[in-house]
C-alpha cells in the first residue's frame, strides 16, 4: 500500500482553490480521499450528496482518489481509511492558528498521522466557500472561482430562494 491522504472539508461548495489542492495532493500521495463533512452543527447550502456530486463532476479524469462523506472526527476517518496523512489548505495567516491547533490535537489522538499544510495557487488565496456563496446570493458571477457546474448550481439555488 502506498501513501494515502485524507483531504477533509465542507466543500460547500467546492471551488477552484479546493481543486488546486486535490490536483497537487495527487502528485504527492498515491491515493487521496476527499472527505465531505456532514457537520449538522453548521448550516449548509448544499446537501452532502450534492457536494459529493459537484466534486465528482469537477474531477472527471482524475485517478487514485475517492470521495467519501463522514460525520465525527477526521482522525477517526483517517484510521478507518488506513491513511498516513491529513491534507489541509492554508490561504492566509488567519487560517494557520486554527489548523495548527487541529493538527496538534490530531497528533495527540493518533501520533502516527501527519498533517500536511498546502497553500493554494496565489490566484485562489482570496477564495472561500463563504465568500462565493455571498457573492452568488446577490446574483453576481463567480466565474473563474468555481467550476462551471458549481456556478450553475449556485445560480439555481439562489433563484429558488
Amino acid at each position: 500500500m502506498g501513501k494515502r491522504a485524507v483531504y477533509p472539508g465542507m466543500f460547500d461548495p467546492v471551488h477552484n482553490g479546493h481543486l488546486d489542492l486535490i490536483e497537487r495532493s495527487l502528485r504527492i500521495f498515491d491515493e487521496v480521499i476527499v472527505a465531505v463533512v456532514g457537520n449538522p452543527s453548521k448550516s449548509q447550502l448544499f446537501t452532502v450528496a450534492e457536494r459529493m456530486e459537484m466534486i465528482d463532476e469537477a474531477t472527471t479524469g482524475h485517478q487514485n482518489f475517492r470521495i467519501v462523506s463522514f460525520d465525527g472526527l477526521t482522525i477517526d476517518l483517517v484510521a478507518r481509511e488506513r491513511a498516513d496523512c491529513i491534507v489541509r489548505g492554508i490561504r492566509a495567516v488567519s487560517d494557520f492558528e486554527y489548523e495548527f491547533q487541529m493538527a496538534l490535537m490530531n497528533r495527540k489522538l493518533r501520533n502516527t498521522v501527519e498533517t500536511v499544510f498546502m497553500m493554494p495557487h496565489e490566484r485562489y488565496t482570496y477564495i472561500s466557500s463563504r465568500l462565493i456563496k455571498e457573492v452568488a446570493s446577490f446574483g453576481s458571477p463567480v466565474t473563474g472561482m468555481v467550476p462551471s457546474g458549481v456556478e450553475k448550481r449556485l445560480a439555481d439555488k439562489f433563484r429558488q430562494a
